[in-house]
């Protein structure tokens, strides 16, 4: 999935609006995770394993820009279905924002607008919050340059 292929938010959102049965939210998602494009073998290494997750997750960070106007990439991949379509989501959420405005954004308020604190398992919930930390925490070094 390209970054133009990432789901807006306003369109998950909207898309979230219209399926009311959890089932069918995450067969959306797990969708939104297969539309995903695959890692290169390189890529799915421990440096950019995520820590924290229960499931396999990597995420690759690009970073345009070193500095004050740093504006950061990424790709992502898990091995479980359901984290991969959470990381689609993460992903659609960061990918291609500044890194200022990244560490302004919370991607897990969206979360729980859209009710997965209360559907996810806690330890789905840790992974996204892991996950979340280290886009932050890669948008904070990109700005350092």
């Amino acid at each position: 999935m390209s970054q133009a292929a990432l789901p807006s938010m306003d369109e998950v959102t909207e898309a979230f609006s219209l399926i009311d049965d959890w089932e069918e939210r995450y067969r959306y998602v797990i969708e939104l995770g297969k539309a995903l494009p695959a890692l290169r073998p390189d890529q799915r290494s421990e440096d950019n394993r995520v820590k924290g997750c229960a499931s396999n997750v990597w995420l690759v960070t690009h970073v345009r820009n070193p500095g004050p106007d740093a504006v950061i990439d990424f790709e992502g991949e898990s091995d479980a279905h359901i984290v991969k379509g959470l990381v689609a989501l993460t992903l659609g959420f960061y990918s291609g924002r500044p890194a200022r405005d990244i560490l302004a954004s919370d991607a897990f308020e969206l979360f729980r607008a859209f009710g997965f604190e209360q559907h996810l398992t806690p330890q789905r919930s840790n992974g996204v919050r892991s996950m979340i930390e280290r886009i932050r925490a890669d948008a904070r070094a990109a700005l350092a340059g």
